[in-house]
């Protein structure tokens, strides 16, 4: 595997019994890289971080990561990298300062203001115990963890869970700070918004099968959104009906309903004919994405053999 490559997967599968984890992903991360991992839950996202970090055993297929094999070179492998798992446990009565210097300890040491200085961009109080914390400040906790040895290799698996509004802000400003300081990133989530702020490309799963790799830039165009204009006067919905991807068009007098798919720029200039007062567009939501476009569109499994290519 070449150096520019830090995540390399070919026909990664895994299966409980019968039951399909994921099939077939064959995906290249590449160095420096922020790489989304997106799909509902269920999807196998947390399986393909898991067999990444040799925490399961595929059932065929093979992972390279960071040029080392996750079996045979685990302890060396798991030094460079920062993983936040999607469901955290933190046993025993420990204050959070005890816990990351214990972290902190078993990484060979890592300077404390690096600790610190994490804890204060998100606001985490290092004296609590952890057990009593709520699961936003255990998040915190977790994620102090992952940045702290500042790793090759950050593998984060749905790393906002928990968090606040702010906070989740702070995050994607350490991904950017982490990919600015040429880490890799690689993390899983199902929340589109936080995906396309922070990624520079997504790998979109479905049922255990990776359905596209796009960049971040053209999801925008796949998009799914519910958009209402009220008007001055009442309007023809026969007008927007006929527009190149807007359907569900409900018009009551002069308020018109409407769900866009892709670009929304022919509704705006449509309106635009008509004394427009208000508009409401609701956040392009990832599941109606996916059901508009990656789950039904033909040909939508062909990116599983497709590999590594971007569709966009």
């Amino acid at each position: 595997m070449t150096s520019d490559i830090a995540v390399l997967t070919e026909d990664l599968t895994k299966f409980y019994g019968q039951r399909r984890g994921i099939e077939g992903l064959s995906l290249e991360v590449r160095a420096g890289e922020v790489m989304g991992f997106l799909g509902p839950n269920g999807a196998g996202k947390t399986t393909t971080t898991r067999l990444l970090l040799d925490f399961l055993r595929p059932t065929r297929g093979r992972a390279t990561v960071l040029g080392l094999d996750p079996r045979r070179d685990k302890a060396a492998l798991h030094r460079q990298i920062g993983y936040l798992p999607g469901e955290l446990v933190f046993p025993g009565r420990d204050r959070a300062e005890d816990l990351l210097r214990f972290f902190a300890s078993a990484r060979g040491g890592v300077a404390w203001s690096q600790v610190t200085e994490l804890a204060e961009r998100l606001d985490l109080d290092l004296s609590r115990p952890v057990r009593t914390m709520s699961k936003g400040n255990k998040q915190k906790v977790g994620l102090v963890q992952a940045f702290m040895h500042r790793p090759a290799l950050l593998i984060l698996d749905e790393p906002t869970s928990g968090l606040d509004p702010l906070m989740q802000q702070e995050f994607l400003a350490l991904v950017r700070d982490a990919s600015v300081a040429g880490q890799t990133i690689f993390m899983s989530s199902h929340v589109l918004a936080e995906v396309q702020q922070a990624a520079d490309r997504v790998a979109i799963v479905r049922d255990g099968q990776l359905a596209a790799v796009e960049r971040v830039e053209s999801l925008g165009k796949r998009a799914v959104r519910a958009v209402e204009i009220h008007f001055d006067d009442p309007v023809d919905p026969a007008e927007f009906s006929v527009l190149p991807g807007v359907s569900e068009v409900v018009v009551s007098g002069p308020v018109l309903k409407c769900t866009v798919d892709g670009r929304i720029d022919p509704l705006i200039k449509a309106a635009a004919r008509h004394e427009v007062v208000d508009m409401l567009s609701a956040e392009p939501d990832l599941e109606e994405t996916f059901l508009s476009f990656y789950y039904h569109a033909e040909g939508a499994g062909d990116a599983s053999r497709a590999g590594a290519q971007d569709l966009a």
